[in-house]
């Protein structure tokens, strides 16, 4: 599909130019057509759209689709007809192209959800059967404010993820650079003169030699070794079930961090199952739906389980008991929630909850990493300076004045 630079007439008479995606001339005729415009002439632009991921799609621009989207269809406007006003706003040359195929699949006779599933790497399962509720409910408007705020949500719990998780990383990295700087550079310098002494080394002397004797031996090691460990654990872990739930039980019992993320995917699900169940979608296919969402093989396990013991006709609070992985607040304020009948209110007040717990807890974490960084690199220090200090005060010790 190619981006067309037209001129056109309306039927007053008024010249129009603009741009619009299209395949060909007459596939951009047609469009015209259906905006009430005569094509006088046109031009491919430089930018073409063969390759449909040229450009990435952002949360952002999710967020734009649907407010436009929940303003024009609560003004009355037309599902088909909001559409192409869309598409001939939006900026994202990419996005404008997913538009614009989603206009073409409506007028074939297929349903916004329908379309919307024909491109899964932009609109999400969660996304697609929202949409679909709202069609079958008649509150369309309300879905799509509903996912607005949705998308800003994850949005900001995926930044807060990123956060707690990269402090910890470039720290390390830190580290690990220190540490070989120090084997490789300057321990060297001053094993020919610890050597020279004549004394007997300590243990911890030698141990120090032998690290860096390693380290300037094997330096390729040292500075390939742990991204290929890492990117090696991750091709395993992406390829074997087993190696990924092991993975994602470490990660949710890792000191610390473990927590937090477990808060951070429990209220993705609370929030997720709340407006989906608010959207009128049955529990099970709530339950279905929040597993393939939630990237994490450890608490996946634990919703399907409880999806099949509600299946078998236990109560939803039970269920979730059972599987021993939701906290106290989440199964109590569960069980509020099927007695009042309001399930969806009582879960995203457990969300806020969890929401207000992850902020705290990952400054809690930020603020011990960085201590707990100092002690690393002093103990790395006292190491060096011990090893290297130690055999020269006892070498001073033993000069008989």
């Amino acid at each position: 599909m190619n981006l067309y630079k037209y001129k056109a007439m309306t039927k007053d008479g008024i010249i129009r130019q603009g741009n619009l995606d299209a395949s060909n001339e007459v596939d951009l005729e047609q469009r015209l057509s259906r905006m009430s415009l005569d094509l006088i002439r046109c031009s491919i632009t430089e930018e073409r759209r063969a390759s449909v991921g040229q450009k990435k799609i952002e949360k952002s621009d999710l967020i734009n689709f649907c407010f436009h989207m929940e303003q024009l269809t609560r003004a009355g406007v037309p599902l088909l007809a909001g559409l192409e006003d869309l598409r001939d706003s939006v900026d994202h040359p990419r996005f404008r192209e997913v538009i614009s195929n989603l206009v073409d699949e409506i007028e074939s006779g297929k349903s916004l959800s329908d379309a919307l599933a024909e491109h899964p790497r932009i609109f999400d399962n969660l996304f697609v059967n929202l949409i679909r509720a709202g069609e079958a409910s008649g509150e369309l408007a309300k879905v799509f404010d509903s996912l607005v705020q949705t998308i800003k949500w994850q949005d900001e719990l995926q930044k807060s993820t990123k956060k707690l998780l990269m402090s910890p990383l470039i720290v390390g990295t830190t580290v690990l650079g220190v540490t070989i700087f120090l084997m490789v550079f300057l321990v060297p310098q001053l094993v020919s003169f610890i050597e020279s002494m004549g004394e007997e080394l300590p243990m911890h002397t030698r141990a120090l030699i032998a690290t860096s004797n390693f380290m300037v031996s094997y330096w390729y090691l040292c500075v390939l070794g742990p991204p290929a460990i890492f990117f090696g654990l991750k091709v395993l872990i992406a390829n074997n079930e087993t190696a990924r739930f092991k993975a994602d039980t470490f990660k949710l019992r890792a000191w610390k961090v473990g927590p937090v993320l477990q808060k951070i995917l429990l209220s993705r699900f609370t929030n997720f199952f709340a407006m989906m169940y608010a959207a009128g979608i049955p529990i099970l296919r709530c339950l279905e739906i929040a597993e393939g969402i939630i990237d994490n093989k450890l608490i996946q396990s634990a919703i399907s389980q409880a999806h099949d013991e509600i299946q078998q006709g236990e109560p939803i609070a039970d269920s979730f008991n059972n599987t021993g992985l939701f906290p106290p607040l989440v199964i109590r304020m569960m069980k509020v929630g099927e007695t009042t009948g309001e399930l969806d209110k009582a879960l995203l007040n457990v969300s806020y909850f969890f929401d207000r717990d992850i902020k705290d807890a990952i400054e809690k974490v930020q603020a011990l990493i960085s201590p707990a960084m100092t002690v690393v690199l002093g103990l790395l220090l006292g190491w060096v300076m011990m090893s290297v200090l130690g055999p020269i005060y006892s070498t001073i010790s033993n000069i008989e004045v």
